[in-house]
């Protein structure tokens, strides 16, 4: 449903055992499969122009809970 390189829009904060991922973009092979079963990760618009699809510079990354 999502190639792996593809830019995703996670709708939600996703919490697994070991980290929080923040809502943003990201790519999907980054995110957890646990987020697509659940239905946070949504396909973002095709991009106009030449400039290439970036991740959301102000996303930070995911959290260890561990710390």
């Amino acid at each position: 449903m999502f190639a792996p390189s593809e830019v995703v829009q996670l709708k939600q904060p996703c919490f697994t055992p070991g980290r929080l991922f923040e809502p943003g973009r990201y790519n999907a092979a980054d995110l957890p499969d646990v987020a697509f079963d659940m239905g946070l990760v949504d396909h973002l618009p095709p991009v106009k122009g030449n400039s290439p699809a970036n991740l959301n510079a102000s996303n930070p990354e995911p959290q260890n809970l561990d710390e």
